[in-house]
């Protein structure tokens, strides 16, 4: 096992670092960031910013070029496996060979089965000194949605829940604007611009009549670093068991994608007043004849590394029920709205501690007013 120094782990943290600026802008590719130093100096740095455009490594290279530098006998510090095979872009590994770089330290092999160990084994056999596993953790955390989907087919899937401290999301009358403070609002549209798909419920549409895209004047210090052009919004999918869905909500006046998810297809005449933006996918049912969330999640995972639930009791209780998620991100006000109010998940009637669902705190912080908490479902 290599062992790594003081230096190795900062140069590591600063390519983390520059990893997480492709949080918002690289789906459905992972984010990389890249750091080439040589006696204790970077000589350049760069990372992956958007899909089909250059990977961390060739961005690295090109700066130390601009910067006048030679990487022959550098080392280049990867968080993610260099890639071995020709896609939009060369690979990455014959980048760093053909650079001469003598050390490549990698912090996470890739779990994309076109490359998985490939990348490392070409850099060994050009006589590169490769050393694995610097900041492993952390660099995994990164690319939590793309290394689930590579390995498992299955996008990773939050869900979002704003609740009261006694746990509820709205009075009894349905009233729940607003529970949370602005600042955490926009909070939500920055979770919002991280995921590939939004899901929520037909009963969500018919009630909130909402238009679930990203609100680039929400953003926050967000706009400082990213354009309006340069958001990805996340395709909008309604399960819809029953094909209630018309045209007439404002969700369809925005042009990003929609995806509708039925178990029976919608009459002719309704189908041809939804834009053009709208897809039509024919789910399998479940045992109480609605959309099968499985089937949905795979279906997604053919393209989407995440997923986040924007849904009522109902549907994200189900979600959490049927250990479809992976990660609970509650934002809570210091409100009570009273017994009779609504319940934020809808789940079982649990007669044992053991069988609640077990999660692990990972993160918790203030948002203005509110209190942001993240857990990761065992």
């Amino acid at each position: 096992m290599a062992v790594f120094s003081v230096f190795d782990h900062q140069m590591m943290s600063r390519a983390i670092q520059l990893a997480r600026k492709g949080l918002y802008t690289t789906r459905p590719n992972p984010c990389v960031g890249c750091v080439i130093v040589k006696d204790d100096q970077i000589l350049g740095e760069g990372y992956h910013q958007v899909a089909g455009q250059g990977h961390a490594e060739v961005n690295a290279l090109q700066q130390l070029k601009d910067n006048g530098f030679s990487s022959e006998g550098a080392t280049a510090y990867v968080t993610l496996e260099p890639c071995s095979h020709y896609g939009r872009t060369p690979p990455c590994a014959l980048g760093l060979i053909n650079a001469n770089i003598a050390r490549v330290v990698v912090a996470v092999k890739d779990a994309n089965p076109q490359v998985a160990g490939k990348g490392i084994a070409m850099l060994e056999q050009a006589g590169i000194q490769v050393d694995v596993g610097l900041l492993e953790d952390e660099a995994f955390d990164v690319n939590l949605g793309f290394m689930k989907r590579m390995k498992t087919g299955m996008p990773w899937v939050t869900v979002k829940v704003a609740a009261s401290i006694d746990g509820k999301t709205a009075l009894s009358n349905g009233v729940s604007k607003w529970i949370t403070g602005s600042a955490a609002r926009s909070d939500v549209q920055r979770l919002r611009a991280r995921h590939c798909a939004l899901i929520t419920g037909i009963e969500t549409i018919i009630a909130d009549d909402p238009q679930l895209n990203v609100r680039y004047e929400q953003l926050g210090s967000l706009k400082n670093t990213l354009s309006p052009s340069s958001i990805h919004q996340p395709i909008r999918v309604i399960l819809d068991s029953k094909a209630r869905m018309t045209a007439n909500y404002q969700l369809f006046a925005i042009t990003s994608p929609i995806l509708l998810v039925t178990t029976v297809d919608y009459p002719e005449a309704v189908k041809a007043q939804f834009p053009a933006h709208v897809n039509v996918f024919i789910a399998s049912k479940d045992l109480q004849n609605r959309v099968c969330l499985h089937s949905v999640l795979t279906h997604l995972g053919q393209t989407c590394n995440t997923v986040l639930i924007e849904a009522g009791a109902t549907l994200a209780g189900s979600v959490i029920e049927h250990n479809l998620a992976d990660e609970l991100v509650l934002y809570q006000a210091a409100k009570l709205l009273g017994s009779a109010g609504r319940n934020m998940l809808q789940l079982p009637d649990y007669h044992k501690i053991e069988q609640a669902p077990k999660m692990l705190l990972k993160d918790k912080r203030n948002v203005g007013q509110d209190t942001r908490f993240v857990f990761r479902f065992n």
